[in-house]
């Protein structure tokens, strides 16, 4: 499919797989959207189409068998697979965003030949366990241990409200060595799915974003061998926090996916005869709708740039949930009682949109990074 729309420069831009993303939606995402939002799964069969497809290798390293791809190319592609399911556009976004990159990242030689090439061509699905049921917004608070390194670490400990976990070929898991030392005692550690000591305990039953799973995890002693650290030891928290800044540029994309979708289902139903409070909804939405995507473009923009983009970052996840939110539910209200019930786009639209204000980061969260950030006297930017 991506060979007939390359450009003439022999290397596909981010307009060819915006338009390999859409097709690809609009042939295989959104005919079976209803059906994973009702069974709470997203079919195997998707999941190796989007992998042979290379939507699960974009933007690492060509040498271990991904795709070059900016982080503008990424965040066209999640709107266009969101606007078609939410819930596997977040299934991807998390596979590249929190797992993959941080290997690119932060990964030795070994482990990025180890793990990328798999991650790349879909044969392993990432995920990312930092969320505790004592410890959600507070990461330095965490209380999963590990002992190590002398002949390997072990882990004990348990996550929750974790993103892939189910079927996960690989997971970064973050543990301290003493929750004493706070963020310094903070380690990321990958964690191969189906390890000795590693189990799913439950299986959430969510308002939105059905079919992307989210679970919680028991870490019984579980082994992993001495080259399993991801970063420095004691790095822990760099390493999640420069992973949850790219990721929620991801997320943020996913938000707006939504936020277009029941944007566009809202305006195939006001007609110009309507009532003025119908088209008036409609023309509130476009303006949510226009700013949300400016925010994100810059986030990717900065990012590309190699420019800080933390900042920038948490103001489009900010915007764009809220944009999602608040479109959706005007959709529902121009669509009426056939908007409401159960299997309409736009009651689908509303549950996926109302997730996003808390994953990736609560609003709450989101404007304590900015304030803290707008607040830095070395921070120049006051918009």
């Amino acid at each position: 499919m991506l060979a007939a729309l390359v450009s003439g420069s022999g290397r596909a831009t981010s307009d060819d797989w915006r338009a390999k993303a859409r097709e690809f939606a609009d042939a295989e995402v959104r005919p079976r959207a209803v059906a994973i939002d009702r069974d709470d799964r997203i079919p195997p069969e998707l999941v190796r189409r989007l992998a042979s497809e290379r939507f699960t290798a974009l933007g690492l390293p060509v040498e271990f068998d991904g795709e070059p791809a900016d982080t503008a190319t990424l965040c066209a592609v999640l709107e266009e697979l969101s606007a078609a399911s939410a819930a596997v556009a977040v299934t991807v976004a998390v596979h590249l965003s929190v797992c993959a990159a941080p290997i690119a990242q932060w990964g030795t030689p070994d482990q990025q030949r180890t793990w990328i090439p798999s991650l790349a061509r879909g044969e392993r699905i990432g995920a990312f366990g930092l969320t505790e049921p004592g410890a959600g917004s507070d990461t330095a608070s965490i209380r999963t241990r590990y002992d190590g390194p002398a002949e390997g670490f072990v882990l004990r400990g348990s996550k929750t409200f974790i993103s892939n976990a189910a079927t996960a070929g690989l997971l970064l898991i973050f543990a301290t060595k003493d929750p004493a030392l706070g963020s310094h005692g903070i380690s990321a550690f990958l964690v191969p799915g189906g390890s000795a000591g590693f189990s799913v305990t439950q299986r959430f039953d969510k308002l939105g974003l059905r079919g992307s799973e989210t679970t919680e995890l028991l870490l019984d002693g579980v082994r992993l061998p001495p080259d399993a650290r991801l970063g420095p030891e004691g790095a822990g928290l760099k390493v999640a926090l420069s992973a949850l800044a790219g990721g929620r540029v991801g997320i943020a994309s996913c938000a707006l996916g939504v936020a277009r979708a029941a944007f566009e289902e809202m305006r195939r139903s006001v007609r110009a005869p309507d009532a003025d409070w119908k088209r008036t909804l409609l023309a509130r939405a476009y303006v949510e709708l226009a700013s949300a995507r400016a925010l994100v473009e810059e986030a990717a923009r900065r990012r590309d740039a190699g420019m800080p983009f933390a900042l920038e970052a948490s103001a489009a996840k900010l915007v764009a949930s809220r944009a999602a939110v608040s479109i959706a539910s005007a959709g529902v209200d121009v669509a009426g009682p056939a908007g409401a019930r159960s299997g309409a786009d736009a009651e689908r639209f509303l549950r996926d949109a109302r997730v996003f204000p808390i994953v990736e980061g609560t609003t709450e969260i989101q404007e304590l990074i900015l304030a803290r950030s707008l607040l830095e006297p070395e921070n120049p930017r006051t918009a």
